[in-house]
C-alpha cells in the first residue's frame, strides 16, 4: 500500500506552504505501510516561535483553499515550539529547530519512503546556503 492519491496532493500543498513562509528542512513521508492512522507526514522547522505559527497558519489557510481541508486535530499551536495538524490523510509536524533536533523525528521514520516534493519547496535553503548563511 502506498498513499493515497489525496494525501499526496495534500503533502504538496502543505510544502509549497511551509516553503512560502521559509520553513526548513521540509521533507514528507510515505507513513502508510506503518500507521493505520494516516498515509504520510510532513516535517518542517523554523528558528523561532513567530516563523512555527506563521507556518502554521499558511498551511492551514491553503489546504482550506486549494483542498477544502480542514485539520480534525491541532495541537501545540499555544506554545509554538510543534505544531501538530492532523488532516487524517497526512499530519503536518511543524517544529522550532531546537525541538526538531531533539526528537529527530527523520531517524524515527527513516525507513519509509520519501514523497517527493518540487525542488521549488526548499529553494530558499540552498540560496541560504550558497550565500554563506547557516541552514
Amino acid at each position: 500500500m502506498t498513499a493515497s492519491q489525496r494525501a499526496v496532493q495534500l503533502v504538496r500543498i502543505a510544502a509549497d506552504a511551509a516553503a512560502d513562509k521559509l520553513a526548513d528542512g521540509i521533507i514528507a513521508y510515505d507513513v502508510s505501510e506503518q500507521l493505520v492512522i494516516t498515509d504520510a507526514f510532513v516535517l518542517c522547522s523554523a528558528p523561532n516561535d513567530r516563523q512555527v505559527r506563521a507556518i502554521l497558519e499558511e498551511v492551514e489557510r491553503r489546504l482550506r483553499e486549494e483542498a477544502q481541508a480542514k485539520p480534525i486535530r491541532r495541537e501545540g499551536e499555544r506554545e509554538g515550539r510543534w505544531v501538530l495538524l492532523d488532516y487524517m490523510d497526512i499530519i503536518v509536524h511543524i517544529q522550532h529547530e531546537e525541538d526538531r533536533l531533539f526528537y529527530a523525528l527523520e531517524r524515527l521514520w527513516k525507513d519509509c519512503p520519501q514523497i517527493e516534493l518540487p525542488e521549488s519547496v526548499n529553494a530558499h535553503a540552498a540560496q541560504r546556503v550558497r550565500a554563506g548563511e547557516a541552514p
